[in-house]
């Protein structure tokens, strides 16, 4: 994909950015908890969560398209597929998946495609196995393809050494269907799996960094959901407003969540004109932000780092548009993500002229005047929007930009959209 420079200043509302991911994924995976039809509208149509609704059929759930909405008809009981179980390059699925098929009684088999079947796994199935789950895989189940033999697990207690809510989702789920549990962590993850699964009726207690579940006695009440748009997937468009001149955007129907939207909050503190508006709260923060350019200053992150985790690449684009030298840390979580995000970022600005340095658990850039280059993506979707932001002031060509449509499919008609000359 080759980017080229964007000449004037982007003045829009956009209201098409992607729908939500991490909601889209458990909107499907969770419709399977209740015996009732589950209605999901505004689902993100992303080959990640087309995966995702495609195993949850495999599973004996029935999927209807009715336009914007997905009736989605679970089966009395999980069904033992006669198939793999591909997850595509959705690290969020197959982890999830992990534990709820853990406490069921079947055999299942995950995969999906090069990049996440390299994928560090074991951060969730050595917790799960620990309680009882029976896992394996390559590399002992440190990678997919992953077997599992699902059965019942014992009431467990566990205190996670990371804030993943894919870690938190897996044996939440794993425990709803077994005999309950009590989780915690240091830091709090996306708390999009409590809040629904409150929602959806389940015997669940959180102070946030604590949380009691019980067994799932019954099934729960099925969803009726909007999804928002996906705060993530919108940033790439609030880093472009806050680093060409004279830019003025609104996001609108985006998830606010607080535990998502910490990247925009970050521009706040380098000097972005950021306002944030809430609308409506339903299991959801739902409202809308406008972002004005303002030019940035150099900021040191270190705090919340699991709300950002996704956003750093495109902070890093932020960064190198500042005035000094950002810092980022605590962000070791990169190096395990769809590539070495710290890695890769760092030798791609490098390659634009950008000083920049890799830490272990994050990265050192010193704004200054990006030149184009050829970036490999390394297949990583944010990795390739993140460059080709930065290709709105220089020109870019990202390589395997294909897997963009992984997470957000109309990325490319949005650029186009703002005036940007996009060639495949």
């Amino acid at each position: 994909m080759k980017i080229c420079i964007l000449k004037e200043p982007i003045n829009i509302t956009l209201d098409c950015v992607a729908s939500d991911k991490s909601i889209s994924h458990r909107s499907a995976i969770f419709s399977l908890l209740s015996d009732k039809p589950s209605r999901v509208r505004n689902f993100l149509r992303a080959e990640d969560t087309l995966n995702t609704l495609q195993i949850v059929q495999k599973l004996g759930a029935k999927v209807q398209n009715n336009g914007d909405e997905i009736l989605i008809t679970p089966p009395s009981k999980i069904c033992e597929p006669n198939s793999v179980l591909e997850c595509g390059n959705s690290g969020t699925a197959m982890r999830i998946f992990m534990g709820l098929l853990a406490a069921q009684d079947g055999f299942f088999v995950l995969s999906g495609d090069e990049y996440l079947n390299k994928r560090p796994m074991a951060r969730v199935g050595k917790p799960l196995m620990a309680v009882g789950a029976k896992i394996d895989g390559v590399k002992k189940g440190d990678l997919a393809p992953l077997c599992i033999r699902g059965k019942k697990l014992d009431r467990f207690n566990y205190k996670s050494p990371v804030a993943s809510a894919q870690i938190k989702s897996a044996l939440l789920l794993a425990a709803l269907y077994s005999n309950g549990c009590e989780f915690s962590e240091d830091e709090l993850s996306r708390d999009h799996t409590e809040r629904m699964l409150k929602g959806m009726g389940a015997n669940i207690k959180s102070d946030g960094l604590n949380i009691t579940l019980e067994a799932m006695k019954k099934p729960l009440s099925p969803l009726d959901i909007d999804v928002p748009n996906d705060p993530s997937s919108a940033f790439f468009f609030a880093v472009a407003a806050s680093i060409i001149p004279g830019s003025h955007i609104v996001l609108k129907n985006i998830l606010l969540n607080k535990t998502r939207i910490e990247a925009y909050r970050v521009l706040q503190k380098m000097g972005a004109d950021i306002k944030i508006k809430e609308l409506s709260d339903k299991y959801e923060t739902i409202g809308e932000i406008e972002i004005k350019y303002a030019p940035l200053k150099s900021v040191d992150v270190s705090e919340n780092i699991s709300w950002l985790i996704d956003e750093a690449p495109a902070l890093a684009i932020a960064f190198a548009n500042a005035q000094g030298t950002s810092v980022l840390r605590n962000a070791k979580e990169l190096r395990v993500k769809e590539c070495d995000r710290i890695a890769v970022t760092v030798a791609g600005l490098r390659k634009c002229g950008i000083d920049a340095k890799e830490l272990d658990d994050g990265f050192e850039i010193t704004g200054g005047v990006a030149s184009s280059a050829i970036i490999d993506s390394h297949g990583d979707h944010r990795i390739a929007m993140s460059f080709a932001i930065l290709g709105l002031k220089c020109g870019m060509m990202v390589e395997k930009s294909e897997f963009i449509a992984t997470s957000f499919p109309n990325f490319v008609s949005i650029l186009r959209k703002i005036g940007v000359s996009v060639e495949d």
